[in-house]
């Protein structure tokens, strides 16, 4: 019961954040998910539906340590990646989450990778 009311919770503040949080072709959207063992990103235009960019923790042999190191890598090779793409301005979406530990960790490293936000 308990688990339903956190996963409801998170849904509400989720639809309340992506009221104001929309991604055009020029300022995409940078959408985080994180779960209990990995870390998930990916910059997303909503205009044509389109994911652009993605990186993640899984599956990544650089991401070793702690879970915010590993949030911090994943964050750095987002911002790699989306410098290549040639995008530079993101608007950020923490889809529900808390600005706060891995979240915090991975939009500071997209920031120094070069990402504006």
């Amino acid at each position: 019961m308990a688990l339903s009311k956190k996963v409801e919770r998170r849904a509400k503040i989720k639809r309340r954040i992506r009221k104001k949080v929309f991604g055009t072709s020029e300022a995409p959207r940078l959408s985080v998910f994180r779960s209990n063992k990995q870390m998930y990103a990916q910059i997303i235009d909503d205009v044509t539906g389109t994911t652009l960019v993605s990186a993640s923790s899984y599956k990544n042999k650089k991401a070793k340590g702690t879970k915010i190191e590993q949030a911090s890598i994943v964050g750095k090779e987002l911002a790699e990646k989306a410098i290549k793409a040639g995008i530079e301005k993101v608007v950020f979406d923490r889809n529900g989450y808390l600005y706060h530990g891995r979240v915090k960790s991975l939009a500071d490293s997209a920031r120094e990778g070069g990402l504006k936000f």
